[in-house]
């Protein structure tokens, strides 16, 4: 060993000194560079696992919410099915109300109409009646050549009102 120690030069003093020089650079680098990157690499991998397990609950919870929203979207469209069955049966049903208060409704204009051409008729015949009672008056004192008082051409206008 000694032709080592001469070989290289080497003292046991400046041996002791690089070591205490080696443990005291050792120590400052251990408490000022390892211990404080060993506490930001530990907050790190935290802070990383907190994310992907954040990331895991987001996903069940986009995952549960997609599902509410398919089922809420179905539940949507079903609803509003039978609610356009209902207002499309509703629809019908006030269809055929209408239509049956509109044949009513004309079928009263129509009665209505008859009766008002039927008093119209009745009227126009009696006024033919009695027209035709003053013309047979008329005639009848022509050809009699004298006037006929007025009991006679009542109970000629009651016959003439008898006829039909």
């Amino acid at each position: 060993m000694d032709s080592i120690i001469s070989t290289f030069h080497l003292d046991w003093k400046t041996i002791l000194a690089q070591m205490v020089n080696f443990g005291v650079v050792f120590a400052v680098l251990y408490i000022f560079g390892l211990k404080p990157l060993g506490k930001i690499m530990r907050d790190r991998t935290k802070k990383i696992e907190k994310g992907i397990l954040d990331a895991r609950e987001n996903g069940e919870i986009l995952e549960k919410s997609r599902l509410e929203y398919e089922a809420t979207i179905t539940k949507a469209k079903a609803q509003a099915n039978v609610l356009f069955q209902e207002m499309k049966k509703e629809v019908s049903d006030k269809k055929v109300i209408m239509l049956e208060e509109t044949k009513e409704e004309v079928s009263k204009m129509i009665e209505s109409g008859r009766k008002s051409l039927e008093n119209e008729k009745t009227k126009m015949v009696s006024e033919a009646k009695k027209e035709v009672a003053d013309l047979v008056v008329e005639v009848t004192e022509k050809l009699l050549g004298e006037k006929v008082d007025a009991a006679y051409q009542e109970k000629a206008i009651k016959e003439l009102g008898n006829l039909k």
